[in-house]
């Protein structure tokens, strides 16, 4: 069978992190939602998303095709229940489709599932779906358990060094060249899971659930608070609590980082500050693209959404519920604006346009730090979204 992760609508609201990547490439728990459901699925998947991002996530359409909502939450009677579907058949949430097994013919036609019809459909109310890019961190507990399971089923762990102080050893994973020396693991609130080759140094203090992604960093004398996932290549410091860094991004010394979602490619300066929690102690407010207006994110706890390859200086000091967009850099003293745009270059003293070609320029040195090449699918991304993205640069 031939499995397609579909975008549909909310994919508006959970930008600035689709600017660049389908539903399904967000990361929640340990694994994107794309790998989870290659685990369950024993195989690989395409995409049905924007046309601008199917170079680099391309569709393959076959004679028969089951068509998954890329911003579900698989699970093990989920992924059966898709998997008995008969041509035609349709399941649906509350207003959403959640699958269907469609022709390829038929496919071709489909221009979009913004809007999927779910008349007819078999109904299951059951499924978590990501809807708010608050969503990400919000349910990253569940997600980390369940990947924990997923990840680690049959699996032994390597022995957790004798120089650490454990509580609950039973439930800490070390994959395969994972290293931790003279740290503090408590696993008695959730699971810890520490990837391929990844370090957590010296003097760290991790309460689970916690994730570490493979070749993935803990700097020394760290302190970090369930729920929080650090995806592959990052390299983080200080305190953090409750958020989800994506991949290949650096929050590397002492401030704080907390209820927040940071993209790919993205670094924090030094001693660089978010808020989560309004001094009135009221529900954050933050910006929802698909509105294009602020909205109650019916949280008291929320933080900073930052876009793929966003920056900021030594000692920036972010709002309680910013959001950043792609390639934005900021600096200066005082707080930085709740929106802060794609491609904006600034801070709280006015921002000015962050030239795409020096942004490029930019996103390949940092690409080649870590031995990889921004190649032109990449760069195309990056382009459609400075033209895009224009009319939210007002100055």
């Amino acid at each position: 069978m031939n499995y397609i992760l579909f975008d549909d609508e909310t994919r508006l609201s959970l930008l600035p992190f689709t600017f660049t990547r389908p539903v399904s490439e967000i990361r929640l728990g340990i694994l994107t939602i794309r790998e989870k459901w290659e685990q369950y699925l024993g195989q690989p998947v395409s995409f049905f998303t924007e046309e601008f991002l199917r170079e680099k996530f391309p569709l393959k359409i076959e004679d028969d095709n089951i068509l998954i909502n890329g911003g579900v939450l698989p699970d093990a009677a989920l992924v059966k229940e898709v998997g008995a579907l008969k041509p035609g058949e349709k399941i649906a949430g509350e207003n959403f489709l959640i699958a269907a097994r469609i022709a390829g013919h038929e496919l071709q036609s489909i221009k979009s599932f913004h809007h999927a019809d779910v008349s007819g459909a078999k109904k299951n109310t059951a499924v978590q779906k990501i809807i708010f890019c608050w969503d990400i961190f919000s349910k990253n507990e569940k997600g980390l358990t369940e990947d924990f399971h997923l990840l680690t089923k049959g699996k032994k762990s390597l022995p957790v060094s004798s120089t650490n102080q454990v509580i609950n050893p039973e439930n800490i994973f070390l994959d395969e060249g994972a290293k931790v020396e003279c740290s503090m693991l408590n696993a008695s609130g959730g699971f810890i899971y520490i990837g391929k080759n990844a370090e957590v140094m010296e003097g760290a203090m991790i309460r689970g659930p916690f994730s570490l992604g493979e070749n993935a960093q803990v700097k020394m004398g760290a302190k970090i608070y369930g729920a929080t996932t650090i995806g592959p290549y990052c390299r983080v410091g200080g305190e953090v609590s409750n958020s989800v860094l994506f991949g290949c991004s650096n929050k590397a010394h002492d401030g704080f980082l907390g209820n927040s979602v940071i993209g790919e490619w993205c670094n924090l300066g030094a001693d660089s500050n978010n808020s989560n929690l309004k001094n009135n102690y009221s529900q954050v407010k933050m910006w929802n693209y698909r509105e294009e207006n602020y909205v109650n994110t019916g949280l008291t706890f929320c933080g900073l959404m930052m876009g793929d390859h966003s920056k900021c200086s030594i000692n920036t000091m972010f709002n309680t519920g910013t959001v950043v967009g792609v390639s934005a850099n900021i600096f200066g003293t005082g707080f930085p604006p709740k929106l802060v745009p794609s491609f904006s270059w600034g801070g709280s003293d006015g921002f000015k346009t962050y030239r795409l070609e020096e942004a490029i320029e930019v996103a390949s040195r940092v690409y080649e730090r870590r031995g990889k090449v921004l190649d032109t699918a990449e760069q195309k991304i990056l382009k459609n979204l400075f033209n895009e993205s224009t009319k939210f640069r007002s100055w």
